[in-house]
């Protein structure tokens, strides 16, 4: 009886990696596409890595817009890795992409954040991209309906959210969209929470201005309609990340949907991030169900939250190492106008997990 529960986790392991059920995010293997694969022939289409048949005829029908998927894909991994840096769970498993372990091939709280994440990015990218002026097909935003307020004028160039919005969709979505891929209730949550990231991509949206007037006294203003950085669209991604509902797959009337497993009573929330599996604390390494594990993770000796010794570190304690830091000090400005800078030397101590 014992030996069944490592069965079962062989088991799922295998599966995941010979049927690939987070189709949904493969395409983030772009993000590894050299730089020589110019992406200017229909025929490059079939190079790329990671694409199902939906995103190949995408990608030949919109070649122009491939480069600005390739720098979405890159700027997830750098997304994802930079928004979870103070967290046992890292998102490091992300550059395994397309051969990902059961962190993200299952439907758990981390494969969540990166579906919504990944859909936010694409849309956020394809709308800047049309801002300046690398897609034909697409240019600044519209001018908002509404008067932008006293003393501003709308002018400038905003961000076209949507249109990045329609091509990040069209893009993202069409692995899930794909018949007889992976189970309802998969489909149902990675297609829920991407959209979970377009919508933190829409709440980021918010208006810019620029001052006019004689010496600066800012008469006038421009404004136009910009969105936030991604890092700031990661961060409320990582807030929905933390307080992620649990869902079930059950019938509701004449169909199923994913309702609250603990409070069955109501429907998901547009705006809350779901997974239907638990996942591990990610203290020791196992690769069958996706834990890198924190060994050897530089853990801060004097914090109280998730980049603790105490809690990055599970408990098991921490080594100290001295390493020396090489910074610019003593600077002085010259007129006119520039800076000199000392290099200074100076030892600090760090700490990593046992």
């Amino acid at each position: 009886m014992r030996a069944r529960p490592r069965v079962c986790e062989a088991l799922l392991f295998a599966l995941a990696l010979h049927t690939g059920l987070s189709y949904g995010i493969k395409w983030l293997a772009l993000s590894k596409t050299p730089a020589a694969l110019a992406l200017n022939q229909t025929q490059h289409c079939k190079q790329l890595e990671g694409l199902v048949s939906a995103q190949v005829q995408l990608c030949r029908s919109n070649l122009e817009l491939m480069h600005t998927v390739v720098h979405a894909a890159r700027e997830v991994m750098k997304a994802c890795r930079r928004a979870f840096a103070d967290m046992r769970w890292n998102c490091s498993s992300i550059e395994l992409a397309p051969n990902y372990l059961l962190d993200l091939e299952r439907g758990t709280r981390e494969s969540a954040f990166v579906y919504a994440l990944s859909a936010a990015t694409i849309s956020h990218a394809i709308a800047r991209a049309c801002t300046s002026g690398d897609l034909p097909g697409c240019s600044c935003g519209p001018v908002p309906g509404e008067p932008p307020g006293p003393g501003n004028r709308w002018g400038g160039c905003a961000d076209n959210l949507s249109y990045g919005l329609l091509m990040g969709a069209k893009f993202s979505d069409a692995p899930m969209k794909v018949k007889k891929t992976g189970s309802q209730a998969n489909k149902l949550m990675r297609l829920h929470n991407s959209e979970v990231g377009r919508q933190a991509l829409r709440a980021s949206l918010e208006m810019k201005c620029k001052c006019h007037g004689v010496s600066g006294s800012c008469s006038i203003r421009t404004c136009w309609k910009g969105l936030q950085e991604l890092r700031d669209v990661a961060t409320d991604l990582k807030t929905r990340y933390l307080s992620a509902t649990k869902v079930v797959h059950r019938p509701m009337g004449t169909r199923k949907h994913l309702v609250p497993k603990d409070l069955d009573i109501r429907p998901v929330k547009d705006s809350e991030l779901v997974y239907l599996q638990s996942s591990p604390d990610f203290c020791m390494k196992n690769e069958k169900v996706g834990s890198h594990g924190t060994q050897d993770r530089q853990c801060n000796k004097t914090s109280h939250g998730s980049d603790s010794c105490d809690l990055m570190c599970c408990g098991r304690g921490y080594n100290p190492y001295t390493d020396r830091v090489v910074e610019r000090c003593h600077c002085k400005y010259h007129w006119c106008c520039y800076v000199t800078c000392r290099r200074c030397e100076r030892t600090v101590e760090r700490y990593v997990c046992k």
